[in-house]
């Protein structure tokens, strides 16, 4: 037999490459499992797709429930220390259930055209799809190509949103072959449990829209303030492009001309499979975004409905940064506010409420100094205290006047959002003046200091560091102390019981001012505008004479986690404003 009368294998596009065989035998191990790939690279053309289906069904028999029937979103309960104490609850989202009749036809036709353009064809598994991006993975050397349907997809969706303990999590949103072929195996079964239909109706009612709205109608509401039904082709389009990533392309706080780069590609590739003439898809693509945007109908809770707001408020941001939760802060709250958790916080009720009775005996709220009292546990870094004489609220109507001038608007007395405490990318902190001296001691018993070191203290001392302006003599900084009777010899001891200036900074001067800045960052002191990183930098820090006097802006919850440092026998702990957190399923993260 020659060489040309030879049976020539074939894939579903062509004759097998040197290339695509190996790739097909480098995925065999991984595939051995579920019987899947193995199947659908080497089934004859003539077993078709229900042959593929056959492998994959019995392949994974056990379907989870989830798939067939999405569960409904779940507040999360957040509870104070003693675990029984209700101080916020979590729940957010704004649907609109739809039925496969009320999907208008132009949104499925640009779903199909733009995600799987073969879905009403494959039994849940794009035979092409899945080679091409067999071939490319395997020469790649990585796992980029995609080749998800819709079906798979929707597994996904629906297996990243149950999830709720950190490997699940994990599982759910790693780039594997591993996962791909799992998707593949709960794909190919879904879709003899449902039709095509339901798989389309469960997957527009569940996805994620940005801007808070699931399921393509809440999405109508929120971006067009209308249902559905009336949603024209291009509407469609450019609800349908933001699926892929509801950020990126988000029109309304996001860039525009994204948003419309991306429905017009949505718009091309309905024209491109059939659904839309030429002239049809240049007259969508022609019209303007024409938004109407409209506040996603949600009932949140969270800090704004609790009467512990300023906590509840950390603890959100908090939980947001926790990459065990999510590969963006998006999902990671959207996993907070729909995934049924039980959560015991560190917040203990009773000093709270203690200290913010005493914290408003001195400053009521409506005084325009804020003061405030924040409590963390050595050893721990459990947050036990945050008080302070302001109202966690949005409404500034009755606000006093802003102490930097009308134009920027009210004041933050007597309600306010900003993370007092705890600070954020507006709200860099205060000076924490002599408190800082802690740390000068610190560093000088770790260089060898004895504490009893003791140092003539004038009442005025011109120091090492150059500096200009009214504190400079003769071009160094020259500190006084806050009292002409604060002059003589002093130790650690006297000089940090009395507050001595004079005495901080020569200690300072022996020890050195980077060796200072260096034990304040161990102790998890964070440098947050400019000014201030500038100079602490390694460049200038030894340089930074008065930092001892605590001249730059920290905050009081990284305060008195430094402080908790040294009853926990020097052991620094991060804040932390959670104990413990149950899953929906009574599992413990």
């Amino acid at each position: 037999m020659s060489d040309s009368s030879k049976p020539v294998a074939q894939t579903w596009f062509g004759p097998i490459t040197a290339v695509q065989r190996r790739a097909m035998f480098a995925l065999v191990p991984v595939a051995v499992a579920f019987g899947l790939v193995v199947g659908l690279a080497f089934l004859p053309v003539t077993s078709g797709i229900g042959g593929l289906a056959k492998v994959g069904s019995e392949a994974v028999l056990d379907l989870p429930d989830e798939l067939v029937l999405p569960p409904a979103p779940e507040a999360s309960t957040l509870y104070a220390s003693d675990g029984k104490t209700v101080i916020a609850t979590f729940g957010d989202q704004y649907r609109v259930q739809l039925e496969y009749d009320q999907i208008p036809e132009s949104v499925i036709q640009a779903l199909v055209a733009t995600e799987d353009s073969n879905f009403f064809e494959h039994n849940g598994v794009d035979p092409e799809g899945v080679m091409r991006a067999l071939v490319t993975n395997i020469a790649d050397g990585g796992t980029s190509e995609g080749a998800s349907t819709i079906t798979m997809q929707y597994v996904r969706q629906v297996l990243s949103y149950t999830a709720t303990t950190p490997e699940e999590v994990a599982a759910a949103s790693e780039v594997t072959i591993d996962r791909k072929v799992k998707e593949m195996g709960y794909a190919l079964a879904l879709e003899e449990e449902m039709s095509k239909e339901d798989i389309l109706t469960n997957y527009l009612n569940t996805v994620y829209f940005g801007n808070g709205a699931y399921g393509i109608g809440a999405a109508a509401q929120v971006y067009y303030g209308k249902v559905p039904a009336d949603l024209t082709v291009a509407e469609s389009a450019m609800l349908v492009g933001l699926i892929q990533s509801p950020s990126v392309y988000d029109p309304i706080n996001g860039s525009s001309e994204a948003a419309l780069a991306r429905r017009n590609h949505v718009v091309n590739r309905m024209v491109d499979v059939g659904y839309l003439t030429s002239d049809e898809g240049e007259t969508a693509k022609a019209e303007d975004l024409n938004l109407n945007p409209q506040e996603a109908n949600n009932t949140s809770g969270g800090a704004i409905d609790s009467d512990y707001g300023f906590f509840v408020d950390y603890f959100e941001k908090w939980w947001e940064q926790q990459e065990d939760f999510g590969d963006s802060e998006e999902v990671r709250k959207a996993r907070l506010y729909r995934g049924g958790y039980e959560i015991t916080s560190t917040l203990n009720v009773e000093l709270q409420d203690a200290s913010q009775e005493a914290i408003e005996n001195q400053l009521e709220t409506g005084s325009e100094y804020a003061l405030g009292s924040v409590v963390v546990e050595p050893g721990t870094g459990a947050i036990e205290v945050m008080a302070v004489n302001r109202n966690y609220s949005n409404d500034v109507s009755e606000n006093g006047s802003n102490s930097a001038g009308a134009e920027y608007g009210k004041g933050t007395y007597p309600n306010t959002t900003n993370p007092l405490l705890s600070g954020n990318s507006a709200v860099a902190g205060y000076q924490a003046g002599s408190s800082f001296k802690m740390f000068t001691m610190l560093a000088a018993l770790e260089a060898g200091m004895p504490l009893d070191t003791t140092i003539y203290s004038p009442y005025q001392y011109t120091s090492q560091y150059p500096i200009s302006g009214s504190d400079s003599c003769g071009g160094y900084w020259c500190p006084k102390n806050a009292s002409a009777s604060e002059v003589g010899n002093y130790n650690m001891w006297t000089g940090f019981g009395e507050t001595v200036n004079t005495y901080f900074v020569q200690l300072e001067e022996r020890v050195g001012a980077d060796k200072v800045i260096e034990m304040a960052k161990r102790l998890g002191i964070q440098f947050h505008n400019s000014n201030d990183l500038s100079l602490t930098s390694e460049e200038s820090a030894e340089g930074f004479g008065t930092f001892t006097l605590g001249v730059t802006q920290n905050t009081p919850l990284e305060m008195a986690a430094a402080y908790a440092t040294l009853p926990a026998d020097g052991v620094y702990c991060a804040p932390i404003p959670v104990t413990s957190a149950q899953t929906i399923t009574g599992g413990t993260i």
